[in-house]
Formats: C-alpha cells, sequence, structure tokens
C-alpha cells in the first residue's frame, strides 16, 4: 500500500509540474502575460495546503502532491519571492522543461 502511495504522489506531482509549466510558457502568453494576476507558484503553495488540511487519505495525497508540482515549476519566481510581475517571455525564448 505504501508504494501506491508513493507512486500516486510522484504521478499528482508531476501532473502538477506539467499543468504549472503548460500555464506559465502558454496561458501567460495567450493572455497577454498580465501583470496583475500572480504568480503560479501562489496557486500551487493554497493548493498544496488545502490539499492538507481539507482532506484525507489518497484525495488528501494527490491534491498535495499537485499542488507541490505546481509549485515547483515556478520556484524561481517564489525564490526570487516575485507575487505579481509580469514573467516578459515570448514565445520564441520560453522553455517547458524548467524550474522557472
Amino acid at each position: 500500500m505504501i508504494i501506491l502511495n508513493i507512486v500516486n504522489f510522484l504521478i499528482a506531482g508531476f501532473l502538477g509540474y506539467l499543468v504549472g509549466r503548460f500555464s506559465d510558457n502558454y496561458v501567460n502568453i495567450w493572455i497577454g502575460d498580465p501583470k496583475w494576476i500572480p504568480h503560479h507558484w501562489i496557486t500551487g503553495l493554497l493548493i498544496a495546503i488545502i490539499g492538507i488540511f481539507f482532506f484525507q487519505n489518497n484525495l488528501q495525497i494527490w491534491i498535495f502532491s499537485f499542488g507541490a508540482g505546481v509549485f515547483v515549476s515556478d520556484l524561481k519566481d517564489f525564490l526570487n519571492l516575485k507575487f505579481f510581475a509580469s514573467d516578459g517571455k515570448t514565445k520564441e525564448n520560453r522553455k517547458f522543461w524548467h524550474i522557472d
């Protein structure tokens, strides 16, 4: 059972990372990279906190690890404490598979 929980944690975290990277590289550019939208590390942190405190059992693991994946996908902006700012990305200089 514990191995299944670890696999669930890794899958949900990876899915969260993919969603975070997609939103950072495609959705932000599609909506014009506005300065008033918070960075998605904030969303990931909120999802992880909600997963910890409001759910039980496997659903708690899935929600927490999904939020952690979204958070990690924008770790660089968290370390620089960017809350509301434009990333300044263009279609030419975006990279999908790195932590931004």
